[in-house]
């Protein structure tokens, strides 16, 4: 029987939300090209730098992260029912049907990644597909490809754009102020302080930019939970999914969490310990507001059947 897309509606609270995250992170983007180029640094040069970084990571970035995870991508015939899950959940989608890895360790956690949907990879390990029973590990497949959807990691790769200048140029004038290659400026008068000024304001660009870059993701991991909980019609499925990944990696040792930091930011559930306290600069919502969410979700999906 043919598999129809789900429509899934709009979260307009969510919505207006990012976007007011996006327009202040452009704001703060044309203040600091307006003060760049007032100020005389060269920063279309090392822009073009840090697009070319940026493009290689964001072309590259399911290798990448594959490959530091060591995930292994697998057929049909290796996992069958895994691929009868994502192949029914992208159908409803209306997406084509992702890559599907699997990552041998014991820390459960999923993650999506890929430039767009037809180069995409949606991984779990073999950690979560031992704890979670056949709806939960369905539901956490529905955030995932929600990210693939709501094409996250092209969104996350645009908005770091100008904060990736910002850090490259307050690294390269860290270093001519530490060996001095601004002398001749000095002797001139007022170089060096143009250049702790225009230090500074890049520091402070950067530090800014990755507070709202971090709140722009958290958002999304709330519109990847409400699209996916749409997609596959059990909030309460994916709240109790969180609920057992959160639990179980506040076992798992600190050195083994350590291992796989680098792919925190793409995990359904962040792998980092700790980050409840420091929710601003966490990638991921508290998973106990998650879970509020995906009840109330719950409720509401009740009242109108």
């Amino acid at each position: 029987m043919a598999v129809r897309a789900r429509r899934i509606p709009r979260d307009w609270g969510l919505l207006w939300r990012m976007a007011f995250v996006m327009a202040l992170l452009a704001g703060l983007y044309l203040a600091f090209i307006t003060f760049l180029t007032a100020a005389g640094v060269p920063w279309l040069m090392i822009a073009i730098i840090a697009g070319i970084m940026l493009g290689l990571q964001y072309f590259l970035s399911d290798k990448m992260v594959l490959w530091s995870l060591g995930a292994k991508v697998v057929s049909p015939q290796d996992a069958p029912k895994l691929h009868a899950m994502v192949e029914r959940l992208a159908l409803q989608a209306g997406l084509p049907k992702p890559k599907i890895a699997i990552i041998d360790t014991d820390i459960p956690n999923a993650l999506a990644t890929g430039r767009n949907p037809k180069n995409a990879v949606v991984a779990v390990t073999t950690g979560i597909m031992r704890r979670l029973d056949d709806e939960e590990l369905e539901a956490v497949l529905g955030h995932e490809l929600a990210h693939i959807k709501n094409r996250d990691v092209l969104v996350i790769t645009l908005a770091s754009f100008f904060s990736m200048v910002a850090s490259m140029l307050t690294n390269w004038l860290m270093w001519v102020m530490l060996f001095g290659g601004f002398g001749r400026r000095d002797e001139r008068g007022g170089g060096a302080g143009a250049i702790m000024l225009v230090w500074l304001v890049s520091l402070l660009v950067y530090i800014i930019s990755q507070l709202l870059i971090l709140a722009l993701s958290r958002y999304r991991e709330y519109a990847a939970d409400y699209a996916g909980a749409i997609l596959t019609g059990m909030p309460s499925r994916l709240a109790s999914a969180l609920m057992k990944i959160s639990g179980a990696i506040a076992r798992i040792p600190t050195e083994d969490l350590r291992k796989v930091e680098g792919a925190n930011a793409f995990f359904i559930v962040s792998a980092l310990k700790g980050e409840v306290i420091l929710e601003l600069l966490s990638t991921h919502p508290p998973v106990h507001k998650r879970v509020e969410r995906l009840r109330r979700l719950e409720q509401r999906l009740e009242w109108s059947r």
